[in-house]
């Protein structure tokens, strides 16, 4: 309870400022809460960099919530469903994550791009955006600012696919009388859901389809969101050893990241339930709270950032978060068309 006392202050903060966010969020789905609550975070530190007793609450909403967030996450996940709807996306998956990891990694080593922010922005590009930089920030112990600094690169890139991808989708030649082909390449080669959507919407409305391409492109986005699990659990290992070569002995437990445990029995309920006759929407508010736990996380991560700090050091992780985007565009696009979907 002592804990919690001092801790509340910054908490409720966070909430405070998540609210309208959240509400913007909604309003403007393109951008999305978790960038607004972001820049809201940055804008009010440039005024008071120092938070005093509220930093407490600030850090346990950065870490803590944020991993509440991603086990709630699990409750959108049906296994079922994804297995049997996204095996065929699954080679393309597959081949996209491996090519935006590797990306990263060549980049970390040729530009000398750190680390951590290598890891967050290839994998928030691979996989699912901020959802799975929520999900590895802890793993790797990266900090606010290199949460922010990944979030905004991948943010940059997602705007930019739901903007250019329908147009292009048209120029290449995707079929245009269903919405499959072009659902699945905007499932593997857009990472974050609110821009899957607007660039499945936007095909979807172009010609005339229903709901046919975006029904595809979440589908194929909840698989990818299924990666997160032995990523996260490869790197907790990594992580783990690197502390080992500096005189901690290695112990898989301790290494083992519990909230993502939690996520996979999250999903592990929701299946169960849904083959039992349980509606799919009973689990809607508990999705309703994942994103908006994101979306207080994000708050405290850009309180905890400096702005200038972040602008002066965005060049090479901008770059980066271009090689991965064009990366996986190209991945996806060329296996679609050794697949015979495109």
């Amino acid at each position: 309870m002592e804990n919690f006392k001092e801790k509340w202050q910054g908490i409720a903060l966070c909430l405070l400022i998540a609210i309208p966010c959240q509400f913007l969020g909604n309003r403007f789905p393109l951008i999305g809460g978790p960038v607004i609550g972001i820049l809201t975070g940055m804008v009010i530190t440039l005024f008071r960099k120092e938070k005093g007793g509220l930093q407490k609450g600030i850090d346990f909403t950065s870490k803590k919530i944020l991993q509440y967030a991603v086990i709630l996450l699990g409750f959108g996940l049906n296994l079922n469903v994804i297995l049997e709807t996204g095996r065929q996306s699954l080679p393309i998956i597959l081949a996209t994550i491996a090519t935006s990891l590797v990306i990263a990694f060549l980049a970390h080593k040729l530009f000398r791009i750190p680390p951590k922010i290598s890891t967050l922005i290839g994998v928030g590009s691979s996989i699912c955006g901020g959802s799975a930089v929520a999900a590895t920030a802890p793993v790797i112990d990266a900090d606010s600012e290199e949460v922010a600094q990944a979030i905004s690169v991948i943010f940059f890139f997602n705007v930019l696919a739901a903007l250019i991808f329908p147009t292009l989708g048209g120029i290449i030649g995707f079929d245009t009388t269903g919405g499959e082909a072009f659902g699945i390449f905007a499932g593997t080669a857009v990472n974050d859901t609110s821009s899957v959507t607007a660039t499945a919407s936007t095909w979807d409305s172009l010609y005339h389809l229903g709901s046919a391409t975006l029904d595809k492109a979440v589908t194929v986005k909840l698989t990818r969101t299924l990666a997160i699990i032995p990523i996260t659990l490869v790197l907790a290992v990594v992580q783990a050893k690197k502390k080992q070569s500096d005189g901690n002995a290695f112990r898989f437990k301790r290494a083992f990241p519990m909230f993502i445990l939690y996520f996979l029995i999250a999903s592990v309920i929701t299946t169960v339930a849904v083959k039992c006759g349980v509606s799919a929407d009973l689990f809607r508010p508990l999705k309703t709270l994942s994103k908006f736990f994101i979306v207080m996380a994000m708050c405290a991560i850009g309180l905890n950032t400096n702005i200038v700090k972040l602008l002066k050091s965005g060049g090479k992780p901008l770059l980066l978060g271009f090689c991965c985007w064009a990366g996986i565009t190209g991945m996806s696009l060329f296996m679609q068309n050794i697949l015979g979907l495109l």
